[in-house]
This record gives C-alpha cells, sequence and structure tokens, in this order.
C-alpha cells in the first residue's frame, strides 16, 4: 500500500502536518533525527534518519509515494544535506516530493538562507522527481521572538514589511497537496499572511494583545552586526540573521498571496488571530 512520509516530525510544522494527514486517515511513516521523540498518531510508524545519512535516508523512504521533505535545521552544510536527501529520494523510488522552500528564493537573494533553498529547489528539478515547491514567507509565529528581552525588536529592516504567515495556514497547505499530489505536480505555491506589516506594525500589534510594551528599532548594518556579536555565533549564522532585516528592507518579503486561501479554502490567518489563540 502507498504511504506518505512526512519528515520533520517533531518539529513544529512537520509535527502539525503529521497530525492532519493522521486526521484525514492517511497512512504514514514518519522521520526524525530520533524516532523515540516521535508522538504517536493513528496509522503511523515512526523511524530514525538524518538528511546527510544516504543509506539511512534511502531506507527511511522506501516504498513511499509521498514526502514531504522539510527543510533541515540551519547548518553551514545544509545545502549538501539537502542534496543527500533529493538523491536517496530518487534511488528510493520516491514519486512526489513536496519541498518546503521559502518565499523569493532565489540565488541572489537577500536573505542569504532563501538562496540555501534555490539550490536545494534546483538540485530536485535536476533529479527528475516530480515535485511541488511550498515557498514559506517567514513564520507569524516566530514573531513574538524577534523582541528581546527589554521589549525592543531590533534590525536593519528600515520601513520595510513581511507577509508573515502561520504555520498552522502552511501545514494545511501542505497537507492539502499531500492528499491529493498528482494535482499540484510542478506547482510552486507562495505562502504568505493576508496583509504585509511594517516591524513597527508588528511591535503595534504585539504590545495591543499582549499587554508588553513593544518597540521597533531600525538599527543600522553596523549596529546589526556588532549587536549580535554577543551570541558567539559562526559568521554564516549572524549573516542569516541580519540578512533576514535586509530582505525585509529590501521589499523581497512583502508580497501577499492567494495561496493559502486556495489551498485551505479559508483566510490567511492574520498575526492578530494567531496572537490571540491559545498557546
Amino acid at each position: 500500500m502507498a504511504f506518505i512520509v512526512t519528515t520533520g516530525a517533531t518539529g513544529r510544522l512537520g509535527g502539525r502536518v503529521a497530525a492532519l494527514l493522521a486526521a484525514a486517515g492517511a497512512e504514514q511513516r514518519l522521520v526524525a533525527r530520533n524516532a523515540g521523540r516521535v508522538p504517536p498518531l493513528d496509522r503511523t510508524t515512526a523511524v530514525s534518519a538524518d538528511y546527510g545519512d544516504p543509506e539511512a535516508v534511502r531506507q527511511a523512504l522506501e516504498g513511499a509515494s509521498t514526502v514531504l521533505f522539510v527543510s533541515a535545521s540551519e547548518s553551514a552544510d545544509r545545502v549538501d544535506r539537502h542534496r543527500t536527501f533529493v538523491d536517496a529520494a530518487r534511488d528510493a523510488g520516491v514519486t512526489h516530493l513536496v519541498y518546503i522552500s521559502f518565499y523569493g528564493a532565489s540565488p541572489s537573494a537577500a536573505f542569504t538562507l532563501a538562496r540555501d533553498h534555490w539550490a536545494t529547489e534546483q538540485h530536485i528539478r535536476d533529479s527528475g522527481l516530480p515535485f511541488t515547491f511550498l515557498r514559506d514567507n517567514l513564520y507569524a509565529d516566530f514573531l513574538p521572538a524577534m523582541a528581546g528581552d527589554d521589549g525592543v525588536i531590533r534590525g536593519p529592516a528600515g520601513q520595510g514589511r513581511v507577509a508573515a504567515v502561520a504555520q498552522d495556514d502552511i501545514a494545511e497547505a501542505a497537507a492539502r497537496v499531500l492528499l491529493d499530489p498528482g494535482a499540484h505536480e510542478g506547482a510552486t505555491y507562495h505562502l504568505t499572511g493576508p496583509k504585509a506589516l511594517t516591524l513597527d506594525e508588528v511591535a503595534a500589534t504585539l504590545s495591543e494583545v499582549t499587554g508588553r510594551a513593544i518597540t521597533y528599532h531600525p538599527e543600522t548594518l553596523e549596529e546589526a552586526y556588532a549587536s549580535r556579536q554577543v551570541y558567539g555565533a559562526p559568521d554564516w549564522q549572524v549573516e542569516a540573521w541580519v540578512s533576514t532585516y535586509l530582505a525585509i528592507a529590501a521589499g523581497e518579503l512583502e508580497g501577499v498571496s492567494d495561496d493559502i486561501p486556495a489551498l485551505t479554502g479559508h483566510p490567511a490567518t492574520t498575526f492578530e488571530e494567531l496572537l490571540a489563540r491559545p498557546r
């Protein structure tokens, strides 16, 4: 019997998709680096596999009809790990790969990690695997974490806008594609929120909904690098953090798409609605 493989099953996004597919009665194999951490769901089995281990990935994907490929955690070698996964999926005979990419993926994107997603997309195309790309904007769920302990969002975003999208909406859209992959073969969807917000507007909404005073400080580029040195992160990661804001400033994340409504049948979740949900 054909089944769906859902990767990243212990993560925020993959876990949501797995739960939706289980509720729909789909047969799944859930893949995580540690299968022991995968939550029990109906009609599922769990296996361990690291994206960088081609034989483990091939075995995890063997017999699957459709695979949800959630991008690997950020690392200096992420593109190499993605290529290993894609090659293993091809060797395992996967018939459709649904890849979680990033909005505006391009070799020249301001956001450095969007370039990684572009390289992964190109490798999937070159592999000959049937595919669907879900290009997600920034996760609206993570916007509150941009504020520091002092209640200030700091970054060189200027007055640029971001159409951040709720993870629940992404998961629902992904589940719809996975349950009927043939209808979406070769498609690239741009998953965004219903409105593009400046970080001043994000701060104001956070203040209003949470009751905590949040403000936005538009850093200069020099300030942005200096304020992040305290974390002791490698250069590539600091570059990624800063370039997130530069992509906003450049207008690369401001586009609003109707792909969430088209795939899910309901409007995309607003930032206010997301913040009002129980945690």
